[in-house]
């Protein structure tokens, strides 16, 4: 059982964390019924395109930091020379990939006609990377400070969402909207860098290239897992838009964005628990094994009610996000609405597996996840379409979870 001190910590990591990553997703949502009838499906749909390719860069950037640091800030957490390492290591690392990845999309630009004609909505679009370099979430995690970030995240976001209102008024003003939207990272970035500084007192001190190697082997089967992810995520917007058009995956990308807003929910309880679980793992396996199954059951069914409301009520909610009734799209929700189910426990087992030192787990399973995904969307899109692609959403998040608990049962058996 969690005791009842940890409870409150835990309670009050999940409210700020809530706000943190909620925002990031929620916040779009609300413009979505502006920006369709100011710009249109199919500008609408070429920003959702933009947005996933750009994806790709902000996983090079993350490189799993995001669970392989927070673990090792949570250990680590009481000396203050480790955290300059942990800190100044990521940090390094992170922008160095960051500039690896810009690279890549310019190279991208100048050789690929359909990505060239759009450079600006491109290049505004992974100012966005930029701004998660800037901003170490993972640090505020693993120490479980994340009201104040909570309320930056809140006031700067709430800002460039109301500048989008204001400023967007016609197709001329698309390439706004990236610009708007990366601004809020950057800007909460900066002042979070700053935060750190006075509030923890940590320092960046330049690493020497066995340390930056230390933490680059640390973090790699878990970058390999989030690759993996976006590559049968991501992308299949863009498998769609090879053999459909931009209108089509803009009422796609209106059914994911609410699938993708209300999934992220159980990765914030992911997140929480994260550095709770970690320490757990430290004390004693038996309960950690035993919260593993708690915590569990509790994300189990407080997503299968969210997939309920969502099927039952997923007209009037494209209605209410897209301005009007959207058949495509209502059907479209209610085929990956089940995703939601069991979405969040690739990322719990993920995280098991890095406390448990086991990290090769998670490029495993996701490797197959992916060998699975590549096959059924190549062998259905062409023929079925975007149905098609939702159906086998559903089908490779079930595998995922599948092959992860599999993992998981081998792991509890011999430890």
């Amino acid at each position: 059982m969690i005791e009842k001190r940890d409870k409150k910590v835990l309670i009050k990591n999940f409210l700020s964390l809530g706000v943190v990553q909620g925002l990031n997703f929620l916040l779009p949502l609300l413009v979505i019924p502006y920006l369709l009838h100011v710009l249109g499906v199919e500008i609408f749909g070429l920003l959702a395109m933009a947005t996933a390719f750009i994806g790709y860069f902000m996983i090079l950037s993350d490189y799993g930091f995001n669970i392989t640091a927070t673990r090792e800030i949570s250990v680590h957490r009481d000396s203050i020379g480790k955290l300059n390492e942990i800190f100044s290591a990521v940090m390094i690392i992170k922008i160095f990939l960051m500039c690896m990845g810009f690279l890549v999309l310019l190279l991208s630009l100048l050789f690929f006609d359909t990505l060239g004609d759009e450079s600006t909505i491109y290049l505004l679009t992974f100012a966005m990377v930029l701004g998660q370099v800037l901003f170490p979430i993972w640090l505020f995690q693993g120490m479980e400070r994340m009201g104040y970030i909570a309320i930056l995240n809140i006031v700067a976001k709430s800002i460039f969402l109301i500048a989008i209102l204001v400023f967007v008024k016609d197709k001329e003003d698309a390439y706004l909207v990236p610009l708007f939207n990366s601004l809020g990272f950057v800007v909460v970035g900066i002042i979070s860098l700053v935060y750190i500084y006075k509030e923890f007192h940590i320092r960046f001190v330049w690493q020497p290239y066995s340390v930056l190697k230390e933490y680059l082997l640390l973090g790699w089967h878990v970058f390999l897992s989030r690759l993996a992810v976006i590559l049968y995520t991501s992308s299949n917007i863009f498998v769609l838009g090879i053999f459909t058009n931009h209108i089509v995956v803009g009422y796609f990308a209106i059914a994911y964005k609410i699938v993708s807003a209300l999934a992220s929910l159980g990765d914030i309880l992911n997140q929480v628990f994260f550095p709770y679980l970690s320490k757990k793992w430290e004390e004693s396996k038996e309960s950690y094994y035993t919260l593993f199954t708690e915590i569990s059951k509790k994300i189990f069914f407080v997503m299968l009610a969210i997939t309920t409301v969502v099927f039952l009520g997923s007209s009037e909610i494209v209605t209410l996000l897209s301005g009007e009734e959207v058949k495509i799209s209502t059907d479209l929700l209610k085929i990956m609405s089940l995703i939601l189910i069991i979405a969040p426990f690739g990322g719990l087992y993920s995280n098991s597996f890095v406390t448990q030192q086991n990290s090769v787990y998670v490029t495993k399973s996701t490797f197959w996840t992916l060998l699975v995904n590549l096959i059924l969307v190549g062998a259905v899109v062409p023929f079925y379409g975007v149905y098609g692609l939702a159906v086998v959403m559903v089908i490779v998040q079930i595998f995922h979870f599948y092959l992860n608990n599999l993992y998981f049962t081998q792991l509890r058996k011999v430890a």
